[in-house]
């Protein structure tokens, strides 16, 4: 017998149920891995959080991954799929997986995120110098606070040795996050404030700027709302949520792969600074040019298949 108790809610209380669903799966999966830990951590280590700072530490570092990926399926997948099933009962349908896409339109995808990374370090660089007015200094160094030790666990990640070691980051930094965010973001919480806005535009920007601000990151914030409306419009363009999947697999891919290959010196390490330079102003513009191009080259490939507001209530 089918659950419909559901069914029926206003966007509002969706959206209410929405973070309470995600905020007791996160702490369930929590509790089961920390209780799973003990056996090959110790309890001791598990409580001790200097020993977790120490991220030249390699048992540290297998700790912290192993919770990455506990709070990725926790966080960001098991929840989608658990309010697909009240809200709608189809899960693959609730979430848009059941849609079909050309390959044309995956190699569309492969070239624009290609195209958009110097536009993306660009406005990063800006996001990165923007400064606080005096009396927000306390705020301010808060944030490159943050910032830092956030940039320093994601360094400590992707410092592998091996390829079965850039395997698993390509599982749990772009894999992983690329299935659950979306899902989320994009199949759960775009869905949600575009019924309450009667607007996809809304929830598009609404839901990245959501997706941005989760990530903690303050002077990265602009780029990843970029990219997250960019994945939204993918998603509403397409009918599909396989191609902002496998456009933020590639984002967050080719960075595990380019560091992997920069840190054994098979690239330049000049390639990470592609748009954010001085003087990179008009390589970014084409770069934003470009995109709108293969933004509006996806639309029309999948002309017919786009979301209408009507589909997703």
């Amino acid at each position: 017998m089918a659950f419909t108790a559901f069914r029926d809610m206003k966007p509002f209380p969706q959206l209410m149920f929405s973070v309470f669903v995600i905020l007791v799966c996160f702490l369930i999966f929590m509790l089961i891995s920390v209780v799973v830990a003990i056996p090959f951590w110790g309890f001791d280590s598990l409580m001790n959080l200097s020993t977790l700072g120490d991220m030249s530490n390699p048992e540290t570092m297998n700790l912290l991954k192993y919770f990455q990926v506990v709070q990725a399926i926790g966080l960001f997948i098991v929840p989608p799929i658990i309010l697909g099933r009240l809200y709608y009962g189809k899960i693959s349908e609730y979430l848009y997986l059941n849609k079909s896409f050309t390959g044309t339109s995956i190699l569309l995808v492969l070239v624009l995120m290609f195209f958009a990374a110097p536009f993306i370090n660009f406005v990063g660089e800006l996001n990165a110098n923007m400064q606080f007015p005096e009396w927000l200094s306390g705020i301010e160094n808060w944030m490159k606070d943050a910032e830092q030790k956030a940039a320093l666990l994601t360094k400590a990640f992707l410092k592998v040795d091996s390829v079965g070691g850039l395997l698993f980051n390509l599982f749990m930094i772009a894999l992983l996050p690329a299935i659950g965010e979306e899902l989320l973001f994009r199949g759960v919480i775009q869905r949600i404030f575009t019924n309450m806005t009667k607007s996809h535009h809304w929830g598009i920007w609404i839901s990245a700027i959501l997706f941005s601000a989760l990530h903690m990151q303050f002077f990265g914030f602009v780029p990843r709302m970029l990219l997250g409306a960019m994945f939204g419009y993918l998603l509403v363009w397409s009918g599909s949520m396989w191609l902002p999947i496998i456009a933020h697999f590639l984002n967050n891919g080719i960075a595990v792969i380019a560091m992997y290959m920069i840190d054994k010196n098979m690239l330049n390490p000049d390639i990470e600074e592609i748009g954010s330079t001085s003087g990179s102003f008009y390589m970014a513009v084409i770069s934003l040019v470009l995109v709108v191009v293969f933004m509006l080259m996806i639309k029309r490939q999948n002309e017919g298949n786009q979301l209408k507001f009507k589909e997703i209530n």
